[in-house]
């Protein structure tokens, strides 16, 4: 069976530099999360995943096509969507405008039927500001359709883009340190958003997270990178527990110290 998304043997250089080495990468349902200490190499995946980097070597694929060499908008249009890790809103727009602009690939206008305002373009407008409101109120943000944007809270305005990438109907949906600056409250309402997209839409999600809690609670299948190399993967629990993440997060000489009074007790 072809996996949904899938990525075999991905490396990237950067001069001299390699940031991702040979990671093979597979995704069919559900939620995984990609993990990793700082350098690691996993926002430079996920940047070859949508198309802002091309791979030196290996293949990218979502339901059985290339995606190498296709632009990040033509990613988006075969379903694939991502968010950033800097929130990257139109600040000075409304909640419902920005999540209007995650629609550009779906609707279908022609250039005569925004001139003439006729009764074409009447109507696709009145859809897509009634889907909008529809996705806010998803993300739990209908009461703030009219809010410009960056007088949102924190939190609200992470949930502002993971709507606007809805907006693109994606069947894959990576985000990148969604959870980042959030409290741990606000991070648990959006482990709870997340499994409902999965449950409700049908999504697959992909995540880069540091919250090692989120990490836990939410996947079915965590990935570590290490110096831009996949050193383990599998359910949470096993991730956990694997030696090489240990060492790779606290460092040879804390774990071997870490081992030792293990042993000792």
């Amino acid at each position: 069976m072809t996996a949904l998304f899938e990525a075999r043997g991905v490396t990237k250089r950067f001069g001299g530099l390699t940031a991702v080495n040979r990671v093979d990468f597979a995704l069919e349902s559900g939620i995984a999360s990609i993990i990793g200490p700082n350098g690691a190499g996993k926002t430079t995946l996920f940047n070859v995943f949508t198309g802002l980097y091309p791979p030196d070597e290996g293949s990218v694929t979502f339901q059985g096509g290339s995606l190498v060499g296709l632009r990040p908008d033509q990613i988006t249009a075969l379903g694939v969507c991502r968010t950033f890790q800097n929130i990257r809103l139109f600040a000075n727009m409304t909640a419902a405008e920005n999540v209007l602009v995650g629609m550009h690939a779906r609707i279908q206008l022609g250039l005569w039927d925004v001139l003439s305002h006729g009764p074409r373009f009447a109507q696709v407008e009145r859809r897509v500001w009634t889907h909008a409101v529809e996705l806010l109120d998803r993300v739990g943000l209908r009461q703030s359709a009219n809010e410009i944007a960056r007088n949102l809270p924190y939190g609200d305005q992470r949930r502002l883009e993971i709507a606007r990438a809805l907006a693109s109907e994606p069947t894959l949906l990576l985000l990148d340190e969604p959870t980042a600056g959030m409290t741990q409250g606000e991070a648990g309402g959006l482990m709870a958003l997340l499994r409902r997209l999965v449950g409700d839409l049908g999504l697959a999600i992909l995540l880069i997270e540091h919250n090692m809690r989120v990490v836990m609670e939410v996947s079915d299948r965590v990935t570590v990178l290490d110096h831009g190399e996949k050193i383990a993967e599998g359910r949470p629990q096993e991730v956990q527990a694997n030696p090489r993440v240990i060492e790779a997060y606290l460092g040879r000489g804390q774990w071997d110290r870490t081992r030792r009074a293990r042993a000792a007790d």
